[in-house]
């Protein structure tokens, strides 16, 4: 029988989704330590959910590593080795709290996956309109993304979601200046990392003739 007053286990990987912020850039690999600015960030997309963000932004092909560990994993191996890690993760539950980590140096090079669409050899366009990646960790509740509640009222108010966008934008300066712009927000799945590649793909018909 298990003793009702033993402190909880904390949670695992399985207890988090890992969301990215995407968009396109002149340089993907960039660094930021402002967790003041992070929390503006997180609190405009993810909204009242607690979870950890790495400290920087990287192209597609630096997210996964050539034995097949994520940033993700990465960020959520960094919060579990801390000393007061059944506190930290208590506070993300029960507390919404955000966290950053130091974007981990090992995910510096690149790696090009097995889908190589996002070269320049394969797009062209691709060489000055450069797709980044901004990993968040965040930990799986019942509530809407606040990303997702304003991307389901596009539809009916199209300026209100492109005033939002445009706060995203600029929320992102910190770590992005321009003239990086957002894209979208959603969910990778390591199963399935080619269907990231697709949303870059799928926003080509905007940028133009190279």
């Amino acid at each position: 029988m298990s003793d009702p007053t033993a402190p909880a286990a904390p949670p695992s990987l399985a207890d988090f989704a890992c969301f990215g912020l995407y968009g396109l850039t002149d340089n993907p690999y960039r660094q930021a330590a402002d967790v003041a600015r992070f929390g503006r960030l997180y609190d405009l997309v993810v909204g009242p959910h607690g979870g950890v963000g790495v400290g920087s932004t990287f192209h597609p092909y630096q997210l996964v590593r050539p034995a097949g560990v994520t940033v993700w994993y990465a960020a959520f191996a960094q919060l579990y080795a801390q000393p007061g890690r059944a506190a930290l993760f208590g506070a993300l539950a029960e507390e919404q709290a955000r966290y950053v980590v130091a974007p981990p140096a090992s995910f510096a090079d690149f790696h090009v996956w097995p889908d190589a669409r996002l070269t320049s050899a394969a797009n062209p366009v691709f060489s000055r309109y450069i797709p980044f990646v901004l990993p968040l960790l965040v930990r799986k509740g019942p509530g809407a993304l606040r990303w997702d509640t304003e991307a389901a009222a596009a539809t009916a108010e199209p300026e209100r979601f492109r005033a939002y966008r445009d706060a995203v934008n600029e929320a992102l300066r910190f770590v992005q200046p321009q003239p990086a712009f957002v894209l979208g927000f959603a969910e990778f799945d390591e199963q399935h990392p080619e269907r990231l590649i697709d949303r870059f793909i799928a926003a080509k018909p905007l940028l133009g003739p190279l």
